[in-house]
């Protein structure tokens, strides 16, 4: 396998994958057998993401310094964020609307998965309101936050610290050469981690096909191709308008990353790509502060494509009970989203707990989402995908706003990759 690159490693272990599932499918021996490789590569993936985030974010703020650069920074990002993610909705419910999937089915006759683990965080999301969600940004304990892989508080924690650093100067040059040591130390971890991403992936797509079967995505079908094709339009559409307009082509972008999607797409994890989305954006002409800046922040912030999925799954549920929303309606539910959407970060199964919540919210029957749960890991890989796609996109188009992309290590990036992959 080390003839070939990583990208066609995964390739074949997801082609396995399918395969043994497909054979087995119903077995629980096998499940039980192949569960645990999936979950320790879950579990190497969310070892490293912590310490990257603090590491990168602490070594980026102390190294811009400069307080007022950093709201300006800061104030840029979410921005971009918030009107990009609000497009992305609304091509979610347009879509919806196009495709209509939800229509002709009968929620009795599908078959149904049990949805009690996500109601409670449902419920805590639907009372918390956006006055708590900023309240739980400032962490009590840091942490804590920390070791519970709370990325909102521990985002506020790690630019903090590292004005800190900045603001002591000299005093603190050896804390700042600890963590550029320790961000150094994790990326090589990182590289050792991507060595198993292979067995990882086999387990994951393994796992879910032997559960399921790939005939539970027939009744749902339309669903699947409705939310691939919005997927596709919106990263070639929407993004690849917004790359145009910084002067990006946005199948250069993907070419770049192709790598990191397959990953992303295989494992339904933006966290298994983080490091090396953040180390590929230097590289192509991304300033180190803003892209260790922007990346981790976009991982909450930023998810094109699961809004655009919680817009269409919710839609989706509704046309299946045959409930008919008016304009008024459907523009209550494009607030919505925007409100829980950037609220749930660090949620497990945050977008159920996203959609259950809109749905509680629009008077929708919430137990409708039990028939999509089956086929949620095969569209939950492409949002993925589209995630990665859009963080690293914003990278580009902060640097572009702050004036600091470089154009030439861009081009010459493109360049070398080009040619490293014609070789």
């Amino acid at each position: 396998m080390k003839k070939f690159g990583l990208a066609v490693q995964i390739i074949i272990a997801l082609i396995l994958g399918v395969i043994v599932g497909t054979i087995f499918h119903g077995n629980e021996t096998v499940v039980a057998i192949i569960t645990p490789i999936g979950d320790i590569f879950i579990h190497l993936i969310k070892m490293i993401v912590v310490p990257i985030v603090i590491a990168a974010l602490i070594v980026s703020i102390a190294g811009v310094g400069d307080i007022k650069k950093l709201g300006r920074l800061g104030g840029k990002s979410i921005l971009y964020f918030e009107i990009v993610t609000t497009i992305a909705i609304v091509v979610g419910i347009l879509s919806a609307h196009i495709f209509n999937p939800g229509a002709g089915l009968e929620d009795n006759h599908l078959q149904k998965s049990d949805i009690s683990k996500y109601e409670e965080s449902s419920k805590q999301v639907e009372h918390g309101g956006l006055a708590e969600t900023i309240v739980h940004i400032v962490p009590t304990n840091a942490f804590a936050s920390i070791a519970a892989g709370d990325l909102l508080p521990t985002i506020f924690f790690s630019v903090f610290f590292g004005l800190a650093i900045a603001a002591i100067g000299e005093k603190g040059k050896p804390v700042l050469s600890f963590f550029e040591g320790v961000l150094e130390a994790m990326f090589w971890v990182t590289n050792q981690v991507m060595k198993f991403a292979p067995f990882g992936v086999f387990a994951l797509i393994g796992v879910t096909v032997t559960k399921f079967g790939i005939d539970t995505l027939i009744p749902l079908g339309k669903l699947v191709i409705a939310v691939y094709i919005t997927m596709v339009f919106f990263v070639i559409v929407i993004l690849g308008i917004i790359a145009k307009i910084v002067g990006i082509n946005i199948f250069s972008l993907i070419k770049i990353l192709k790598d990191e999607l397959i990953l992303a797409y295989s494992t339904a994890s933006s966290e298994s790509v983080l490091p090396r989305l953040m180390d590929k954006m230097e590289k192509f002409g991304c300033p180190k502060s803003i892209a260790s800046f922007v990346i981790p922040t976009g991982y909450t912030f930023n998810l094109d494509g699961s809004t655009i999925y919680q817009a269409l799954a919710s839609l989706f549920i509704a046309q299946m009970y045959g409930i008919d929303l008016s304009i008024m309606q459907q523009i209550t539910l494009v607030l919505i989203l925007m409100l829980t959407s950037k609220g749930i970060a660090g949620i497990p199964g945050a977008s159920f707990v996203v959609i259950l919540t809109t749905l509680t919210t629009m008077n929708i029957p919430a137990e409708g989402i039990a028939v999509i749960l089956g086929v949620d890991r095969i569209l939950d890989m492409v949002r993925t995908a589209v995630n990665v796609v859009g963080n690293a996109l914003a990278t580009i188009v902060v640097s572009k706003w702050e004036g600091e992309f470089d154009k030439e290590k861009a081009k010459n990036y493109l360049s070398s990759f080009n040619q490293k992959k014609a070789a």
